[in-house]
């Protein structure tokens, strides 16, 4: 004996979404209909897929929160450096400003080429405190 047989009535809209998912090879409206009764009157079975991506969402949260410590710590570290540096430093007499502005610049152009070399190689001074760390430890 067959499956019993039912008559739906469904909205133009979904109706017309039906047709043209069953109109795929292999695909039926009664799988189609009978997967979505199935979610419906088991909504267990969908914990599953929300669990691992609220396992996910979690996860990702974490990885956030450990970005932007990391940037406030680096802002934070910047900005101790920066302060030191301008109430430490003697102001540059005005014969010797030029050359200590070229020499400046010299040196920003060299830190600048540093700064992209590690970062192509991300090999910058994160992973070397991580080496170090893993040495020490």
């Amino acid at each position: 004996m067959g499956k019993p047989r039912v008559n739906l009535r469904l909205s133009w809209k979904l109706h017309a979404e039906l047709e043209r998912r069953a109109s795929g090879e292999g695909v039926t409206k009664t799988q189609i209909v009978e997967d979505a009764l199935g979610r419906f009157f088991d909504p267990e079975a969908n914990l599953v897929l929300e669990e691992r991506l609220l396992r996910r969402m979690d996860a990702f949260d974490r990885r956030q929160g450990e970005i932007e410590r990391d940037t406030a710590l680096c802002l934070e570290t910047l900005a101790q450096f920066v302060l030191y540096w301008l109430t430490r430093t003697e102001p540059i007499p005005e014969g010797e400003r030029d050359a200590a502005h070229a020499l400046g610049q010299r040196r920003f152009d060299h830190f600048i080429r540093q700064v992209a070399r590690k970062l192509g190689n991300e090999r910058g001074v994160a992973a070397r405190l991580e080496g170090s760390d893993r040495a020490a430890g």
